[in-house]
C-alpha cells in the first residue's frame, strides 16, 4: 500500500514537472511554435555572399521576419534536369511571423504585388557589413522576374540585383577594361605628350616675361611705397584726429540733449516772430510803403544829380508858370 503511494506521487511529480517545463518553453519563445507563419522563396542567379540563415528580412526597413533556407535549385527542383540545362539558381526561402489573416492576406495579395514591383534584395547593414534581405518597390520593366520551369514549393516573390553587387560588377568591369587596354599606346601616347609640353616650355620668351613681372613687381613696390608715405604723412593724421574730434563733439552734444535745446529755442523764435508779426502787420506795411517812397526818391535824386550836377548843388532855376488861357 505505502509503495502504491509512492509511484503515485513519483507520477504527480514527473508529471507537474513536465507541465512546469513546457509552460516555461512556451514563455520563452515556444509560443511561436503555434502561431501562424507566411513562407515565400526567391531566386538569386548571382552570389549572395555574406547573406546567413536568420539573416533579418526588412520591408522598407520594418522587421517583417528571417531568412529560414538557403538552398540551390540543382538540389532543391532540378535534380532530374540535365546539366547543361540547369538554372543554377539560389533558392532563399523567408519565414513571416503573422497572424492566420495576415499570412492569407499576403499570400492573396503576392502576385499583385509582384507585378507592381515588389522585389528582393541582398543589402549591407551599415558599418558591420551582415547582409539581410531587403524587400521594396521597383522598376518592374528593369528588373523582370528570372525564368524557370518548375512549380514554386512556397509562393514566389522575384528578386532583383543588389546596389552593392552592382557597384562590385562595375568595377571588375573597369578593372578588365583596363586590362584590355594597349598599355604600350598609352604609354607612347604619353611619351609624345612629354615632349610636345617641354618643347612649348623651351618656346616661351622667358627672358621678356621675367623683365616684365620684375616692371611689374617694381611699379607695385613704387606704389606701395607710395601709400605708405600718404599713410605717415602728419598732415592725414591731423584730418583724422579732426574728424574724430568733431564727431566726438558731435556725439556729445546729441548726448546731453543740446540739439534738441536748439530746436526747440528755433521752434520757440519763430512762433514768438510769427505772433509779432501778426500783431504789427499794419505797422510793418506802413513801414515798408516808406521805405518804397524813399527809395523812389532817391532814385529820383541820383537821376537829377547826374543831369544837373550844380543845380542839385546851388539851386536850379524856378519852374515856369503855366497861365490859364483865358489871360493870354
Amino acid at each position: 500500500m505505502e509503495e502504491s503511494k509512492r509511484y503515485v506521487r513519483l507520477g504527480v511529480f514527473v508529471v507537474t514537472s513536465v507541465c512546469i517545463l513546457v509552460a516555461a518553453l512556451f514563455l520563452l519563445g515556444g509560443r511561436n511554435w503555434f502561431q501562424p507563419t507566411f513562407t515565400f522563396e526567391t531566386y538569386f542567379d548571382k552570389s549572395i555572399a555574406g547573406l546567413e540563415l536568420g539573416a533579418p528580412v526588412r520591408f522598407r526597413g520594418v522587421p517583417l521576419g528571417h531568412v529560414s533556407e538557403i538552398r540551390t535549385s540543382a538540389a532543391t527542383y532540378e535534380r532530374d534536369v540535365p546539366l547543361d540545362r540547369r538554372r543554377e539558381y539560389i533558392v532563399v526561402r523567408v519565414q513571416v511571423n503573422a497572424s492566420a489573416r495576415e499570412a492569407a492576406q499576403m499570400k492573396k495579395d503576392a502576385v499583385t504585388l509582384s507585378e507592381k514591383g515588389l522585389r528582393a534584395q541582398t543589402q549591407l547593414a551599415g558599418l558591420t557589413g551582415q547582409q539581410y534581405l531587403s524587400l521594396d518597390f521597383l522598376d518592374p520593366q528593369k528588373h523582370p522576374p528570372l525564368a524557370f520551369e518548375w512549380k514554386p514549393k512556397y509562393t514566389y516573390l522575384p528578386s532583383a540585383p543588389s546596389s552593392a553587387g552592382e557597384i562590385i560588377s562595375e568595377a571588375q568591369a573597369f578593372l578588365a577594361s583596363l586590362n584590355k587596354a594597349d598599355i604600350g599606346a598609352l604609354s607612347r601616347n604619353l611619351s609624345a605628350l612629354i615632349i610636345d609640353v617641354d618643347t612649348k616650355l623651351t618656346e616661351l620668351p622667358v627672358a621678356e616675361l621675367s623683365a616684365r613681372a620684375r616692371d611689374v613687381l617694381g611699379k607695385a613696390d613704387a606704389t606701395l611705397a607710395h601709400i605708405d608715405a600718404l599713410v605717415g604723412d602728419p598732415a592725414l593724421k591731423q584730418t583724422f584726429a579732426n574728424a574724430a574730434a568733431i564727431s566726438s563733439r558731435l556725439r556729445k552734444v546729441a548726448e546731453e540733449g543740446d540739439l534738441e535745446r536748439m530746436a526747440k529755442g528755433m521752434n520757440d523764435a519763430a512762433q514768438r516772430l510769427d505772433v509779432l508779426l501778426g500783431d504789427n502787420q499794419h505797422d510793418v506795411r506802413a513801414i515798408v510803403q516808406d521805405l518804397r517812397t524813399t527809395a523812389n526818391n532817391l532814385r529820383v535824386l541820383s537821376e537829377t544829380i547826374k543831369r544837373y550836377p550844380a543845380g542839385a548843388l546851388v539851386g536850379g532855376p524856378p519852374e515856369k508858370i503855366k497861365l490859364p488861357a483865358s489871360w493870354q
